[in-house]
This record gives C-alpha cells, sequence and structure tokens, in this order.
C-alpha cells in the first residue's frame, strides 16, 4: 500500500501551503513555522522575489492580479507536482497580490528537506513554474504611463529544463 495520498488529499493538503494575499509576510515566521517539530529537516532554502527598481519615478508601483480561486488551486497543483518529483519535508508558497512598490517583497518560496539538494532543486523547479504557468499579471504605472509586463523569454526556458517528455513539469 502507497504512503501517497489520494489526489484530492494531496490538492487539499497543498493549498493549506499556499497564500496568495495584498499582505506582507515575515521570512523568519514562515521558515519558522514551516519546519516546526519536524526533527527530520535537515535543510531549509527559501526564495523571496522582490520589486526591483525598473524606473526613475519615485512613486513607481507594480500592481499584480490573479484569478481568485484559480490561482490558488494552480498553485497547489504545482506543489503536488513538486512533491511528487522531489523528497522534500514541508512546502511554502505566498505571493502577494494588489500595488506594490519598488523593494516590495512579492512571493516566497520555502522548502524541507532532509538533505540540500532535494529542498534547492524543489524551490528552483517552484519559481521556475510559477514564473511561467500560474495565472498572475503584472502591470508597472511610472511617470504617468502603465504597461503591462509580458514574459520573459529566459524564464520559458528555464522552466523548460523541467519539461518531462510528456509535456508535463
Amino acid at each position: 500500500m502507497s504512503d501517497a495520498p489520494a489526489p484530492q488529499q494531496a490538492l487539499q493538503q497543498a493549498l493549506a501551503c499556499v497564500r496568495v494575499s495584498p499582505e506582507d509576510f515575515d521570512l523568519g515566521a514562515e521558515v519558522a513555522a514551516l519546519r516546526a517539530g519536524d526533527a527530520q529537516v535537515g535543510a531549509v532554502v527559501s526564495f523571496v522575489g522582490t520589486v526591483r527598481e525598473w524606473s526613475p519615478d519615485p512613486a513607481a508601483v507594480m500592481t499584480l492580479e490573479h484569478y481568485p480561486g484559480r490561482t490558488e488551486r494552480s498553485l497547489a497543483e504545482l506543489i503536488v507536482r513538486a512533491r511528487q518529483r522531489f523528497d522534500v519535508r514541508g512546502v511554502r508558497v505566498i505571493h502577494r497580490i494588489g500595488p506594490l512598490a519598488v523593494t516590495d517583497q512579492i512571493v516566497l518560496v520555502a522548502v524541507t528537506s532532509a538533505h540540500r539538494h532535494e529542498a534547492f532543486d524543489c524551490a528552483a523547479f517552484l519559481m521556475d513554474w510559477l514564473k511561467t504557468q500560474a495565472p498572475f499579471w503584472k502591470r508597472e504605472e511610472a511617470q504617468g504611463e502603465a504597461r503591462w509586463v509580458a514574459s520573459r523569454e529566459s524564464d520559458a526556458e528555464a522552466a523548460a529544463r523541467w519539461q518531462a517528455p510528456g509535456g508535463q513539469p
């Protein structure tokens, strides 16, 4: 008998690891909660993405929009695939939405595992697919003008390295 949870149960467990919100997050608190009480954790890898300066306008803002419900499910499905692929103990994905200023935190991907390589690989996998597949849209506003941010070829190339022969990450 397999120890893996049933598909619906795995998705529900993964949904508990996802937060999409305008609220900021505390890296230390999130990592502490992720690894709390798990004596098998030997590695913690975290990635925090921030809004970088793209305009000399000090009032520049990046606004992130999403498809409520669909976004959380998409991230949870990604976590399920990551857990099937990598031997990890815990995963947390937090993505902010709404208006964000330069230097604000946008995203957190945190992974725990027994060994560092699995944690690093899982975190990279999650970020590469999050950048290319998650239903988020970015709009930059500066100097009285606004533009939607197009996806970058380099992000697609990074995600392609994880592509399985059947087309699934």
